[in-house]
């Protein structure tokens, strides 16, 4: 029997990079952060920006904010005072002047072959000529010496073209007269690529900013540095959901409590510093939820929280309840805050299988779903999609464009689906819940950030530094007190546990091994106290392929 009320449907995208910037060398350690900027988060601005009647949830990451702030700013001094730029590869757009040897030119080759071979490289016939060089001299050491350096600039350029924003693209004459030009790029045809980036970044946070106060998006955040809140408050709970779980030798995490209110409280800060309002809703990282996470979040007053639909299902199960619907908000007892649960069919036939459909027809079947829903539940009230907002794009051909306009353009002037936020679905009464079992919005588990030896290995390092962070916080300098808080903050997020095991491939693993064994080091270098040995050696190696290069998961270990 259908329904007269409109299905409410909310599209939330997560926005997130890890910290990649070392604050002891001043130093990005790679370049996504900014990569993506101009890439994904510039395109997902104007998609709304392009249709007024659209809405969306925009989830921010507290330290992507600081971090595409850091670039804008740095580039902007680079350009106006000369000052040293903070990422290597953007010194190598701006001046050839540092590739004088075989290691550095190295270097440059291996980055500038890190792309998407059908979606970013083969598109320009320019670029996929430079790559096929540049795979060769790769594979012939010898022959890095002879790439000169009209080579090495015309292979930089492209790369960065390559990896611009489709909105960019089709809009700024600056880059459309670069791409036409196809080679032989000067120094001054750097600089005004180095401009428009500068701008690009500059402009990301005022242009959400400006989305949300015309109404078109929710603000929304996730703790600090996107740390796993249930894992901080108590390791056991990642037994609750799977049993047999192997735990780290690590017993709890010393004062986890504390450290998640500490995520919390510095997340909600930053994001009203560059907002100014509070967010009214959290995607807690990874969707880690708990009891005791939901109970912190009601004490800030947080109005809702949203994780996985297998959470949702192993709760039901546990509570003996019979199954309900996954369309509606839920509440713990003697709690505010509203829980909502992704669709995980939904968000990741977007993640994992769109990019390969013709884009009319992937929204098309996406409505039919949705419409299926509608007719079908008369007691659905909410659908939430909910995904990252930049990893599956470089899947999608031109990053996704047809298939974010059609989509925002059919769901706005859908007559019974209607854009809408978890804000404005709070306003329907919700369904108590008498307990989450403790899981994430992959397999409904924390298995992928515990559990795994080189994973538990993490764990017990970051307990280690803890521990002696809590023995030397207050004998250091006001001043190193807050690096040292903020750099203990780092080693806590989400992302390095993510990485470590067979289960991703090599290069990356390899990436995440040494970043976080960089991040703990400078947590000892700010607490004055010599690290421990075992920070030199590499602890974990992967050697697997999994699906878009490790970036995304399906939520449920049956899909592919």
């Amino acid at each position: 029997m259908m329904s007269d009320t409109p299905l409410n449907i909310v599209l939330c995208w997560h926005l997130h990079q890890p910290y990649y910037y070392n604050q002891l060398t001043q130093q990005y350690q790679l370049p996504w952060t900014y990569l993506h900027g101009i890439k994904d988060y510039v395109d997902m601005a104007a998609h709304l920006e392009a249709n007024p009647s659209a809405k969306a949830v925009i989830n921010f990451a507290p330290t992507l904010l600081e971090q595409l702030d850091d670039y804008a700013i740095n580039i902007n001094a680079f350009l106006q005072e000369n000052a040293p730029l903070h990422d290597p590869l953007l010194v190598a757009l701006a001046s050839q002047a540092h590739l004088k040897n075989s290691e550095t030119r190295l270097q440059l080759v291996e980055q500038c072959l890190r792309a998407n071979r059908e979606r970013l490289i083969q598109r320009f016939a320019p670029y996929q000529q430079l790559v096929g060089i540049a795979e060769w001299a790769r594979q012939h050491p010898p022959a890095i010496d002879y790439l000169n350096e009209q080579f090495c600039r015309d292979l930089v350029v492209w790369y960065h073209l390559a990896w611009m924003g489709e909105t960019v693209r089709r809009q700024h004459t600056g880059i459309q007269a670069l791409i036409e030009k196809e080679c032989n790029y000067t120094l001054e045809d750097c600089l005004s690529l180095l401009i428009i980036i500068q701008q690009l970044l500059a402009g990301i946070i005022p242009r959400y900013r400006a989305l949300l106060e015309k109404g078109q998006i929710e603000l929304s955040f996730t703790p600090y540095a996107h740390p796993i809140l249930p894992l901080l408050l108590d390791l056991n709970s990642a037994r609750e959901a799977l049993p047999d779980s192997a735990l780290p030798n690590l017993a709890q995490y010393p004062d986890g409590v504390e450290r998640a209110r500490w995520h919390i409280q510095q997340g909600l800060a930053t994001i009203e510093h560059y907002f100014g309002q509070r967010p009214t809703g959290c995607w807690v990282a990874e969707g880690g939820i708990s009891d005791a996470t939901v109970r912190l979040l009601d004490t800030e007053k947080m109005p809702w929280v949203a994780s996985g639909e297998t959470v949702l299902h192993n709760s039901l199960y546990r509570a003996g309840m019979q199954p309900n619907s996954l369309y509606k908000p839920y509440q713990l007892p003697n709690t505010q805050t509203c829980c909502f649960f992704r669709d995980d069919h939904l968000s990741d036939l977007i993640g994992f299988q769109f990019s390969q459909w013709h884009a009319d027809d992937a929204v098309a079947h996406l409505v039919h779903q949705l419409e299926t829903i509608a007719d079908t539940q008369p007691q659905a009230q909410t659908v939430a999609i909910i995904l990252d907002g930049e990893n599956a794009w470089e899947y999608y051909p031109e990053n996704g464009y047809y298939f974010l306009s059609a989509l925002y353009r059919t769901l706005a002037k859908h007559p019974r689906l209607r854009l809408s936020t978890f804000q404005e679905a709070c306003s329907t009464p919700a369904e108590r819940l008498p307990h989450l079992v403790a899981g994430s919005w992959v397999y409904g588990t924390f298995s992928t950030w515990i559990g795994d030896k080189d994973k538990n290995r993490a764990w017990d390092m970051l307990g280690d530094a803890k521990q002696m962070f809590d023995q030397r916080i207050k004998q250091i300098p006001v001043k190193q007190r807050a690096l040292a808080e903020k750099q203990l903050a780092i080693c806590e997020g989400s992302d390095w546990f993510w990485w470590f095991g067979d289960y991703n491939p090599s290069d990356a693993v390899r990436d995440f091994d040494q970043l976080y064994r960089t991040h703990l080091h400078n947590l000892y270098h700010y607490l004055s106290v010599p690290p421990p040995a075992y920070l030199q050696h590499v602890f974990s190696v992967g050697s697997g392929a999994p699906a878009m290069g490790g970036t995304m998961r399906p939520a449920q270990e049956q899909k592919t």
